[in-house]
């Protein structure tokens, strides 16, 4: 071959249509489809799963059972058949010594015909169908035998992810893996390797080299499984490096205003104004982010606390730090219903400690913004607590020095942003979560922040019972809540829709509406009703209503998920219970329990439900535990459902899965803060390679692209 001067040196970084057997049809193609634009890119495309390959089926062997299979034989003959308006397909027939069955093609007919060999020995690899006793395939993979034999094999063939559009323009598995083979022989199976030797031998990791190739082409099981195991650690490893190192650098670089006084606000309340003792939980609580805003650092802190296990309180505590030392707070929630809960509860709370408090939302009014946009500006205003309205660029603080943000992982990573920019030097900032995020999860998500749990609920407070009933025993129910309702008690009752759905087989609010309304009957009973589609002001007098007891019982939709505080309600029913998530289940729950009576959740279900709803409906009843619910839905619905598609993408593994992979995830962090602890600018000479893949990595969203 003679030297084309256009053609880069082959490296991992070289462009896709360069690889031979790709070209630049097929390279734009795997550009748009799969994000594939370098060597390294399609190298570091992993198999989804592994087939079996050693197996070979006669054709009197073939079940309807068999989902994909190889065989050896002929092609006998070949024709081209019309059927529907103006459609054609290729279908060829394939015999063994045993018997025959048709191949079939719909798309790419006259390369197909045009490539197919009479009466040589081919081997076929697909997926069987079955139509009236006779078995077909369709779009087979074919090799030659002699192809087949010469080519590089191992005894599981992986799959490789795809796309309608790659299968249908003829960029197989078959294709994929050829090209990756191509790729192996042309860069010489060269990889650099990132992870220090003395980690390599202490947990006697496969070689990179060795792994990228088993990965691909595994000897055996055995071989898989050390693969897996190696690159898995590795992609956890450096996104830890990465996670640990921003922390360390917000710490050191990312200067805070210190909050070096304790005085008069904070120790008037703690000693004079507490409605109740603090938990020895929420005093530890309060200690970590006192050191935090004490240092000349910016906090950037994690506070995790089950529903009702008192974040609020300590929330006002740390904003009474800041008015001790001259500055001002905020506190955003995602939702109105949730900042004007916040602004009741911290406006009571505070009443005693002469502060300034103020709500901002969308439905604030031009007159009551331009008070408190100057009162903000002149620093008389102390804590301004309300939703995206804060991020809006009129509201400007005279010294905002503490942040506090609610359900974070409902704002965008840009909304966040916006709070940074209120002032010259970045608030401190409080994120706070009644959604117990699972362990791993926080580890890989919010790795570079510091984490608080409040892992006890304040004394007093009975375990809510959880019960599960089916539709039939409703009679039992409803007599039920009229004993609870007898003892002065009110009712939640929660439904997934508003109105009937043709669609889902659902219980619906207007129609419990109705039907609790004749089981119910005024004047013995009263009754409550709030829903998404109602106006904020309606919403507002129907839970006043219910809140200050004039109601028994609540009908709503999950509207009251979050932002209801009524101490004397004591049963929260849910209707078609198995619609819901484990995690909205939880929140839904702890809308009762607030008070010192026993309190009770009953999930109602029909007969029919699913494998995945028993274990929820299950796991609500077993405990009332936030963070084993949490596990237990991280494993049933995964990261990307948990987080919501704002931070999913943060967590774009390509082979490590945080849910099955939790040891290998422990493991990874403690070897990187290990080499933090020691080296934390990495100059080891061991750590070169590695500090200059965390380098790349630190420019480049994408891991992968650079680890090899």
């Amino acid at each position: 071959m003679f030297f084309n001067p256009s053609m880069p040196i082959v490296s991992l970084h070289t462009p896709i249509e360069y690889l031979k057997g790709i070209g630049p049809n097929r390279g734009d193609l795997l550009r748009k489809e799969m994000n594939v634009q370098t060597y390294g890119d399609l190298i570091n495309l992993f198999p989804n799963r592994y087939i079996d390959r050693t197996r070979y089926y006669k054709i009197n062997e073939l079940q309807n059972t068999l989902a994909e299979v190889q065989i050896i034989g002929k092609i006998i003959h070949i024709k081209t058949v019309e059927f529907g308006k103006n459609q054609k397909r290729l279908v060829a027939t394939f015999i063994d010594e045993t018997g025959q069955i048709e191949l079939t093609w719909f798309q790419g007919l006259k390369w197909i015909r045009e490539s197919l060999k009479l009466n040589e020995v081919y081997i076929i690899f697909g997926r069987l169908s079955e139509y009236k006793n006779q078995f077909s395939m369709a779009h087979p993979e074919l090799e030659l035998l002699e192809e087949h034999q010469s080519n590089l094999r191992s005894a599981m063939q992986a799959v490789y992810p795809s796309s309608e559009k790659l299968s249908q323009r003829g960029v197989s598995n078959r294709v994929i893996s050829k090209a990756i083979q191509q790729i192996f022989i042309e860069t010489k199976a060269q990889f650099s390797e990132p992870i220090p030797s003395s980690i390599l031998h202490e947990l006697k990791l496969m070689p990179k080299g060795e792994a990228m190739f088993n990965i691909h082409f595994p000897k055996s099981q055995n071989h898989l499984a050390r693969a897996q195991f190696r690159l898995k650690f590795e992609e956890l490893f450096f996104i830890q490096l990465q996670l640990i190192t921003k922390n360390s650098i917000r710490k050191h670089k990312i200067k805070g205003h210190p909050f070096e006084v304790v005085g008069h606000y904070f120790t008037d309340f703690y000693n004079n104004h507490l409605p109740f003792q603090l938990t020895e939980a929420q005093k530890r609580v309060i200690k970590e982010i006192r050191n935090d805003m004490g240092s000349h650092a910016q906090m950037n802190r994690l506070l995790q606390g089950d529903v009702g296990s008192g974040k609020t309180i300590v929330a006002l505590m740390c904003m009474l730090l800041a008015k001790d030392n001259g500055f001002q707070s905020c506190l955003m929630a995602p939702t109105e219903i949730l900042a004007i809960q916040h602004f009741s509860g911290l406006s009571e709370l505070a009443k005693s400690c002469n502060i300034s408090i103020k709500l901002l939302t969308g439905s604030t009014k031009a007159s009551e913004r331009k008070v408190i946009h100057e009162a903000l500006e002149d620093g008389s205003l102390d804590i301004l607590i309300g939703t995206h309205a804060l991020l809006e660029e009129k509201v400007k603080f005279k010294n905002l020095g503490l942040a506090v943000i609610d359900e974070q992982h409902r704002f965008g990573v840009e909304q966040r942003a916006k709070l940074w920019k209120k002032n010259e030097i970045p608030p401190h900032i409080l994120v706070m979560t009644a959604t117990p995020i699972p362990r791993t999860l926080a580890m890989s998500l919010y790795g570079d922040l510091d984490i608080s749990v409040i892992d006890e609920l304040p004394p007093g407070r009975k375990p809510i019972q959880t019960v599960h009933r089916f539709d039939s025993n409703r009679l039992k129910v409803w007599k039920f809540l009229k004993d609870e309702i007898a003892k002065g008690r009110q009712i939640y009752i929660v439904y997934p829709l508003i109105n009937e759905s043709a669609t889902q087989d659902y219980k619906d609010l207007m129609d419990g509406y109705e039907s609790i309304s004749r089981d119910f009957p005024i004047p013995n009973y009263t009754i409550s009703i709030v829903h998404g589609q109602m106006k904020p002001a309606e919403k507002e007098a129907e839970m006043q209503r219910f809140a200050s007891g004039k109601t028994n019982i609540m009908i709503a939709t999950t509207v009251i998920e979050v932002g209801v505080n009524v101490p004397n309600a004591s049963v929260m029913v849910i209707e078609s219970a198995e619609r819901f998530g484990l995690s909205q289940l939880h929140q839904l729950r702890g809308r009762v329990g607030r008070g010192a009576e026993q309190s009770y959740c009953i999930l109602m279900t029909g007969f029919k439900l699913s494998n995945e709803s028993k274990i929820r409906l299950e796991t609500m009843c077993r405990t009332n535990d936030g963070f084993e619910i949490a596990e237990v839905d991280l494993k049933l619905r995964g990261p990307g459902d948990i987080l919501g598609t704002q931070q999913s993408g943060v967590l774009n593994l390509k082979i490590a899965d945080i849910v099955k992979d939790q040891e290998i995830l422990i493991q990874a962090r403690a070897y990187a803060l290990s080499i933090l602890k020691t080296d934390p600018q990495m100059m080891n000479p061991e750590f070169k390679i590695m500090k200059e893949v965390f380098i790349e990595l630190s420019k480049k969203k994408s891991i992968w692209n650079y680890i090899s």
